[in-house]
C-alpha cells in the first residue's frame, strides 16, 4: 500500500473515533477564526457603510488604501502584531502573545479590510438602485446605508462567511503570534504545516480533510445566502 493510502486510512480512522488532539485543534481553530470574525464585523460594516455615503478630502486616497489591503499578506500582520504584542512593544504590558487572544486580534486585522471593503460596494451599488427613494423619505446618508445593509442582510451574510473563510484558511499570522504551541494555540493550519514537517502524515492529513470540508461548508453557505439574496430582490420586485 503507497504513502499516501496508508495516510488517507489512518486520517479516515482519526476523524471516524473522533481523535482528541484532532478535536481540539479544529475546536480551536473555529473559535479564534469565528471570534475574529465577529469582531471585525462590528467595525467593517459600520466603516464599509460610512466610506459609502461619506466624501471628505482623501476619500478616494482611503478607498484605494483599503483594496490594497485586501491583498494585505497574513505573515506581515502577524509581523506587526507580534511587535506590537512582543515584550518591548507598546503592548507587552498586556502579556498575550502566544495566546489564542493575539491569534484573534491577527485575523481580526486581517479580515477588517475585506468586511469593510465589500460593504462599501454593497452599499454603493445598493444605494445606486434604490437611495433615491430613502432620501425623498428624509433618512440621511448614514441613515440610508444602514437601511441597504438590512435589507440586503444575505448579502452581508456572503461577505461575513466569505471573511470566515478568508481567516480559518489562513496560516502565517496565527503561527507568528500563536507559537503553534501543542493544546494552547495550535490550530489547524499550522498543525498540517508541523505534522508534514515531523512526517506524521495520518494527522496532518486528517486535519487537511476537515479543513477543506470547512471551507466546503463555507462555500456551501455562501451559495445559499446568495441564493436567499436574489430571491429576496425578486420578492422586492
Amino acid at each position: 500500500m503507497s504513502a499516501f493510502a496508508e495516510s488517507f486510512e489512518t486520517a479516515a480512522e482519526l476523524i471516524v473515533h473522533a481523535d482528541a488532539v484532532l478535536l481540539h485543534t479544529v475546536a480551536l481553530s473555529l473559535q479564534v477564526s469565528g471570534t475574529a470574525c465577529l469582531a471585525a464585523a462590528g467595525v467593517g460594516l459600520a466603516l464599509g457603510a460610512w466610506l459609502a455615503v461619506a466624501r471628505f478630502p482623501g476619500h478616494r486616497a482611503l478607498i484605494w488604501l483599503l483594496n490594497t489591503l485586501l491583498a494585505l499578506p497574513s505573515v506581515v500582520v502577524g509581523l506587526i502584531v507580534y511587535l506590537l504584542l512582543s515584550r518591548g512593544g507598546p503592548l507587552g504590558s498586556w502579556g498575550i502573545l502566544f495566546t489564542p487572544t493575539a491569534m484573534v486580534i491577527a485575523q481580526t486585522i486581517l479580515v477588517l479590510p475585506v468586511i469593510a471593503a465589500l460593504t462599501r460596494q454593497l452599499v454603493g451599488d445598493s444605494l445606486r438602485d434604490g437611495g433615491d427613494q430613502l432620501r425623498s423619505m428624509g433618512a440621511g446618508p448614514m441613515a440610508c446605508a444602514l437601511l441597504m445593509l438590512l435589507h440586503d442582510r444575505w448579502a452581508v451574510l456572503t461577505i461575513l462567511i466569505a471573511a470566515f473563510g478568508r481567516a480559518i484558511a489562513e496560516v502565517g499570522a496565527v503561527m507568528i503570534v500563536g507559537g503553534n504551541i501543542a493544546g494552547v494555540t495550535r490550530v489547524m493550519t499550522t498543525s498540517i504545516a508541523l505534522e508534514t514537517s515531523k512526517g506524521d502524515l495520518p494527522l496532518a492529513m486528517a486535519l487537511g480533510i476537515v479543513l477543506l470540508a470547512v471551507v466546503g461548508v463555507v462555500n456551501l453557505f455562501i451559495g445559499f445566502a446568495q441564493r436567499g439574496h436574489g430571491s429576496a430582490l425578486a420578492g422586492v420586485r
